[in-house]
């Protein structure tokens, strides 16, 4: 099956789907605008996935989705990555079993778990490019799973098109937000939770919601779910960030000395004069 392209041409939606439709093995590679993905099939059936740095570095080891599922602690996580870094994730996770850290059980659905993120994150890439290798098989030192597409087909679909409406709805993650003047709201009697506190704490004039989204490590569609609660509730608004650059602030440096109404005026007779040649 050679297959390649555009995911502007087609979708990641499109490919799962024929990938599950036509019982494929194999890995699709995909290359987004800052890191990749690799995701293997057996028979129809993800087996494997891991993101990629944009430099090709494979992320996410065996004892770090143990840590990101809290199946292991700080502490055992630390040990795990100074005394376990040669391992394979099948010698680890056979050792931390007769070890009695974790269970298969616990393994198994760490795994199963990040396979599901991955996937998550691809479906909100729009650009990239990718391809499948029928010949890729998941490499012996890892641990396979054995996961229906169907579900996760559909889980994407919704997420698409949530993903879609937050984008319309916060287009610029370079904005930045401030609270709405509401006179008698009291905003520690607001029903939060606590991923919407820990944005809450950030908003400020100076700090973008792209800076807030690192602040907290959330992705951009945990960040703008969030946003988009606290402006359906009236509670924030969306302003430009403070001390960002104006377009009269460019003027100012085309045009030194003069007053706004000035350059402004100039402009305008600099556009009428383009118009008149």
């Amino acid at each position: 099956m050679a297959l390649q392209g555009n995911l502007q041409d087609f979708s990641v939606t499109q490919l799962l789907n024929l990938i599950n439709l036509a019982g494929k093995s194999g890995a699709l590679l995909v290359q987004g605008p800052n890191e990749g993905a690799r995701l293997i099939f057996r028979t129809g059936k993800l087996a494997f996935a891991q993101l990629t740095s944009e430099q090709g570095k494979q992320q996410a080891s065996l004892p770090s989705i143990l840590h990101r599922s809290e199946k292991i602690n700080d502490a055992q996580l630390n040990t795990l990555q100074a005394r376990a870094a040669n391992m394979s994730d099948k010698e680890l996770g056979l050792l931390l079993i007769n070890s009695g850290y974790v269970s298969q059980q616990d393994i198994l659905e760490s795994l199963q778990d990040y396979f599901v993120f991955v996937i998550q994150q691809l479906f909100t890439w729009v650009e990239g490019r990718f391809k499948f290798d029928a010949g890729q098989d998941v490499p012996d030192s890892k641990i396979p799973v054995r996961m229906a597409l169907e579900d996760l087909i559909m889980e994407g679909s919704r997420q698409v098109n949530e993903w879609e409406k937050l984008t319309a709805e916060i287009p610029n993650l370079d904005m930045a937000l401030a609270f709405t003047a509401r006179p008698g709201v009291n905003l520690k009697k607001v029903n939060l939770n606590v991923e919407e506190w820990r944005v809450v704490s950030y908003i400020n004039p100076k700090n973008s919601i792209r800076q807030i989204a690192k602040a907290t490590k959330m992705n951009e569609v945990e960040i703008r779910r969030i946003v988009y609660g606290l402006l359906q509730a009236g509670l924030v608004k969306l302003i430009r960030p403070a001390g960002a650059a104006t377009q009269l602030d460019g003027l100012q440096s085309a045009f030194p000395g003069k007053s706004r109404q000035e350059q402004k005026s100039l402009v305008n007779r600099l556009m009428e004069r383009i118009r008149s040649i």
